[in-house]
């Protein structure tokens, strides 16, 4: 299988999540190696009591893109995240959102990768760094890899 075929499929299972679907009905991906760029517009439905973006939407959106910045150089595993931070910089209230994952490290059994989050105005709001491992679960048609 190409590596461009690779990240189709990888797309194709992102966006067929329920949880993509359902609530982030909106979101976009594009995965090349060793990178992901995931979009999405901002809405009300997201935002916590003070009126702005909650910060499950920052980690949802930061952790995505690094876990496929992984998965793109992994094509026989779903790849699963064991550990992820983030530092939440400035409030969000509209417009859309852009989260920009980079691999930084990889070895036989572990994988390190990099994501920062901007508004529309391409400022830094938020970063995080995750470190990522194979799974048990097989990339095929039934997690929606197709």
């Amino acid at each position: 299988m190409s590596n461009q075929e690779h990240f189709i499929k990888l797309q194709n299972m992102y966006l067929s999540g329920l949880i993509n679907q359902e609530l982030y009905y909106s979101v976009q991906i594009e995965v090349t190696s060793e990178k992901a760029e995931i979009s999405m517009q901002v809405e009300p439905k997201y935002f916590h009591a003070g009126n702005s973006l909650h910060g499950s939407v920052y980690f949802k959106m930061l952790d995505d893109a690094a876990y496929f910045a992984v998965n793109s150089i992994v094509q026989d595993s779903f790849v699963y995240t064991t550990s992820f931070n983030i530092q939440i910089l400035r409030p969000v209230k509209v417009g859309n959102i852009r989260a920009v994952g980079e691999l930084k490290f990889k070895s036989k059994n572990l994988f390190i990768a990099d994501a920062i989050l901007y508004d529309e105005k391409n400022r830094e709001v938020a970063r995080g760094s995750g470190n990522f491992m194979k799974s048990g679960i097989e990339l095929n048609e039934n997690i929606g890899y197709k």
